[in-house]
């Protein structure tokens, strides 16, 4: 969970001027990885789903907000925090899809 907090604040806080060019639209993609990364790393850590909706959906704000007022050169987007809650959701989605898969009971 560390680490993937740590990519997200490097990811997120990167001054303007060191991001990479990309695709139109490409940058929605970073954030719906990242915070499904951040899903999944959190629920196998042990925190419960609705925590981690409720921590990665307020994180998520706060980071466009943050984007917006620090002098970094980057904008808060509405539209990249909708992103983040998506990938928040297809993360803990995603982590019990899997549980159910391992923990079945064979037939």
């Amino acid at each position: 969970m560390t680490f993937a907090l740590l990519v997200s604040v490097v990811v997120l806080f990167a001054p303007a001027s060191g991001l990479p060019t990309a695709l139109s639209g490409a940058d929605k993609l970073v954030h719906l990885a990242l915070f499904t990364l951040l899903a999944v790393a959190a629920r196998f850590a042990g925190t419960a789903a609705w925590a981690v909706l409720a921590l990665l959906a307020a994180y998520a704000a706060l980071s466009e907000v943050l984007q917006a007022l620090l002098p970094i050169g980057r904008d808060g987007n509405v539209s990249d925090g909708l992103g983040d809650v998506a990938g928040v959701l297809l993360g803990v989605a995603a982590y019990a899809g899997v549980r159910r898969l391992v923990t079945a009971p064979r037939p």
